[in-house]
């Protein structure tokens, strides 16, 4: 590992374990989340072409589509619930990214006590007979109090921007679905 990454981990002191923790849950929810919503696992072409068309739905079955129909399928008449089931299932896409809104928001205030604890320290070691501390030592510290700060960004961006674009698409995902469970619940003959 390079030095600088090592006197960065240094400096987060205590507070680096937490900041830890919330990389590895951000990497942990980005990857799943964007497995989870690639559009062939919500929307399957096959199915969602047979809907426009309006022909029978078959296929898809582990599909957030495919469980949508077989709800309206074993449900007739039920729009409503229909309507209701397919909120439930974009509020299951969902799953997970409001945690990365806790995490770009903790990591900082995260980063920022570790900052500040650290320099207490620093300045703690200022001498009372001289009143001044060792300037190689104090700007040595200061350098590693702010490295805290620097790990709490470094994962609150990610976090930030990820979340944002995920949430984007389950939105576009979500107004798909929508048009979709409208087609397939209109009534036959239009």
């Amino acid at each position: 590992m390079p030095l600088a990454v090592i006197d960065l981990l240094k400096g987060a002191d205590i507070l680096v374990y937490p900041l830890a923790l919330c990389s590895l849950v951000l990497v942990f929810i980005l990857c799943e989340r964007g497995w989870a919503l690639r559009r062939s696992a919500i929307i399957p072409d096959d199915l969602a072409d047979a809907i426009v068309a309006g022909q029978p739905a078959t296929g898809g079955e582990h599909s957030v589509l495919g469980r949508i129909v077989r709800f309206s399928q074993a449900h007739p008449g039920d729009a409503e619930g229909a309507r209701a089931f397919a909120r439930l299932e974009v509020s299951r896409m969902e799953r997970g990214l409001p945690y990365l809104d806790v995490i770009y928001a903790g990591a900082p205030l995260i980063g920022l006590t570790g900052t500040v604890w650290s320099l207490i320290r620093v300045f703690s070691s200022i001498t009372g007979s001289t009143g001044l501390p060792d300037p190689a030592k104090f700007t040595s510290g200061v350098s590693l109090a702010l490295s805290a700060t620097v790990l709490g960004l470094c994962i609150a961006i990610p976090a930030l921007i990820g979340g944002g674009v995920l949430q984007r698409r389950v939105d576009k995902l979500a107004a798909q679905l929508d048009v979709l469970l409208a087609r397939l619940l209109a009534p036959k003959g239009n």
